[in-house]
């Protein structure tokens, strides 16, 4: 078992930045993929960035490349989302998940684990 719990989230103005935090606890963190989504009202979630377990190889969602940043901690069972240029279009609830496998998928599917999420509100 994994428990995730997200941190970060807030009201910012679109141009601005935050970083969502993402704590672990359980079994070993390094063993797990990381990905983070979102979901905005009456839509589905969808992906926005993942880490894989072992290279640290990152992919991300076309919408957010180039200004987001996902990254982890290994040390500190964490995973992070720096997000700079924010749009109001980011608005959603950003959610962590955890999946023991050695890929990173853009699937929610595919993952075992998951915070509560944490609101991210842009204004224009």
């Amino acid at each position: 078992q994994v428990q995730l719990v997200e941190s970060g989230g807030g009201l910012v103005q679109a141009g601005g930045s935050l970083r969502l935090s993402c704590a672990a606890s359980g079994r070993t963190f390094s063993s797990y993929s990381m990905g983070w989504f979102r979901q905005a009202p009456g839509n589905e979630r969808e992906f926005v960035a993942a880490i894989r377990r072992s290279s640290g190889e990152t992919y991300y969602a076309d919408s957010v490349k180039g200004r987001f940043t996902i990254s982890r901690d290994n040390t500190k069972n964490a995973v992070y989302l720096q997000m700079n240029s924010l749009k109001p279009e980011d608005t959603a609830v950003y959610y962590c998940a955890a999946g023991e496998f050695p890929y990173a998928s853009r699937f929610a599917g595919s993952y075992d684990y998951w915070g509560q999420g944490t609101q991210v509100t842009v204004s224009s």
